[in-house]
């Protein structure tokens, strides 16, 4: 026999009813070690990966947390956010003997600017592989946290321009009343349409979150993206230390950069193919400068035998002058 059903109309009360499971509580991936006193701070990031050609923004945010010898006071877990067969964590040896574990790290260090009404904080991580929009939340509860006013993001493109001029910069800002010194930069509006990484993610966010944002991006010439590119870092730290007033020395770097420069141009001269194609790109800045459309690295045209030629050309060099530091030293 089946088991009588409730009529129509019958009080709900007497419906058996079924046990709805407690949502559990999503742990947050924010590891916050201290909160230090800062003044209206803003954060400067970068991310390895996609939004990173040439290392040139993680490489300026490095520099700069070396530089001022910035404390580490807060992390963003990554168990959540990479496939580490895919980003592994590294073994180190510690005075020959002991192993130390590295896992993919998001780490953010602080610093009290006595140039300025602002303090910075620095974070060069690592673009996630997964849950982006947990990522960025992350983000956000960490710039919650210290009353962030701002987040300035770097990247390093690669672009149809030539390693013989100055290196282009676009970006955009939601707010250049916030960075005063902005309308001086003279960076170019980028106009750039197509895929994005997580720095695209993150901006997204914060604009609808309200926390006002600016993006600087350095065009690496694709022909040679070899990490790392001084020149292109220089540049990012440069416009960094103007848009928040450092007074930075930055002899070391710009010795660095020209030293790269003579490099690239060395190796172009030994190469017709590499010249006539360098002309070419220096025809389009002299035309208009205007008219470089900044593009995915798939859509750039390969020249892949240029590429590789000039790439081991210059590792050969870069190895050359690791190893007359080394004899110096």
């Amino acid at each position: 026999m089946s088991e009588p059903q409730p009529a129509p109309g019958a009080n709900e009360e007497t419906r058996p009813r079924t046990r709805r499971r407690r949502a559990t509580p999503v742990a947050s991936a924010l590891r916050l070690e201290q909160v230090p006193a800062l003044r209206d701070p803003v954060i400067v990031c970068a991310f390895a990966g996609w939004n990173d050609a040439a290392e040139s923004a993680t490489g300026a945010v490095n520099h700069l947390i070396e530089r001022f010898h910035a404390p580490r006071f807060a992390g963003i877990d990554p168990e959540e956010f990479y496939v580490f067969t895919e980003t592994r964590p590294t073994i180190t040896l510690v005075e020959g003997t002991q192993r130390r574990l590295s896992w993919p790290a998001n780490d953010f260090h602080y610093f009290r600017n006595s140039r300025s009404s602002r303090d910075l904080v620095f974070m060069a991580g690592r673009e996630p592989a997964l849950n982006w929009r947990a990522f960025t939340s992350t983000f956000l509860e960490l710039a919650g946290a210290i009353n962030a006013r701002a987040i300035v993001l770097l990247g390093g493109l690669l672009a149809d321009v030539p390693h013989s001029r100055p290196v282009r910069v676009t970006g955009t800002t939601t707010n250049p009343e916030i960075f005063a010194h902005w309308p001086d930069l003279g960076v170019r509006r980028s106009r750039y349409e197509g895929p994005t990484g997580i720095v695209g993610v993150l901006s997204d966010a914060c604009r609808s979150a309200g926390m006002p944002t600016a993006s600087i991006w350095a065009n690496v010439p694709h022909y040679i993206n070899v990490s790392p590119n001084p020149k292109t870092l220089v540049a990012l730290v440069r416009y960094v230390d103007q848009l928040f007033d450092l007074d930075l020395d930055l002899v070391e770097l710009d010795n660095a950069s020209a030293r790269f420069e003579r490099q690239v141009a060395e190796a172009v001269e030994q190469n017709p193919d590499v010249r006539r194609y360098v002309r070419m790109l220096e025809e389009q800045i002299e035309q208009g400068e205007d008219e470089i459309v900044e593009r995915p690295s798939g859509d750039l045209p390969s020249g892949a035998a240029i590429v590789e030629e000039l790439e081991e050309f210059l590792r050969q060099r870069h190895q050359q002058d690791e190893d007359e530091d080394d004899d110096d030293e």
